[in-house]
């Protein structure tokens, strides 16, 4: 069972498109292993971003990502970095193919609705950042078994 986290951005909070990609993951087969509302904050922002420090975006990068609430989650399952990283499409909504969520839901680079973990490493590093092991939940879900082989 693989987590990856994902941030549905503040364009995804304010167009109330959260609850609808949300359900894409559940029906997919992954599950909800955290999910919070934050405001984040300045610092929480450049240490989540901190790669694209010096770039000439960075600052409206962190602009964007503080300007209004968050959703974060961890989402569990088979490959799921892999699987939601799919699902969610090129980071253009322009470029991304219609079935994906940016694709269905975004024509922007920046305001693209959702983040999510580009490997392992990285999904083990951000969800570190966003959550407390306290607030990550491992559970069963009823009738897995008929979602994905063992």
């Amino acid at each position: 069972m693989q987590r990856t986290l994902v941030i549905f951005k503040p364009d995804c909070v304010q167009r109330r498109l959260v609850g609808q990609i949300l359900q894409r993951f559940e029906a997919k087969g992954l599950r909800i292993a955290a999910l919070k509302m934050i405001q984040v904050s300045k610092e929480l922002g450049e240490q989540h971003y901190a790669e694209h420090k010096e770039r000439p975006f960075f600052p409206g990068l962190i602009r964007f990502i503080t300007g209004g609430p968050v959703v974060v989650a961890v989402i569990a399952g088979p490959e799921a970095v892999a699987v939601v990283r799919g699902m969610m499409g090129k980071t253009s909504g322009i470029e991304a193919a219609p079935g994906t969520i940016r694709g269905d839901f975004s024509v922007s680079k920046q305001n693209n609705l959702i983040h999510g973990s580009d490997s392992p490493e990285s999904a083990a590093r951000e969800i570190a950042l966003w959550f407390q092991p306290e607030e990550i939940l491992d559970y069963d879900l009823a009738g897995q078994d008929w979602v994905a082989e063992s």
